[in-house]
């Protein structure tokens, strides 16, 4: 669950952070790929994402940013942190 990776992942940050090595967790939200359709009823996949702050599913390439910059060195400092998008 998104709890468990959240959970450990802030245990791992504190564990190696010392190291150096940093360690965050992603929990997107609705994100449309071309396998919705296929996963839930077509009553469901005309509202999907609807229940979300902005009214729609996010887009693949609004979630990779996210990625990137934990990656980065822009990112150096960010460690535990679970990133909700």
């Amino acid at each position: 669950t998104k709890a468990a990776i959240a959970n450990l992942s802030a245990s791992l940050a504190q564990l190696l952070g010392e190291k150096g090595i940093r360690v965050n967790s992603v929990a997107p939200g609705p994100i449309w790929t071309p396998l919705i359709p296929a996963t839930m009823p077509q009553g469901k996949v005309a509202n999907f994402g609807d229940d979300t702050p902005l009214g729609r599913a996010g887009q693949p390439a609004e979630l990779a940013p996210v990625y990137v910059l934990l990656a980065s060195d822009e990112g150096s400092y960010i460690s535990g942190a679970r990133v909700a998008v």
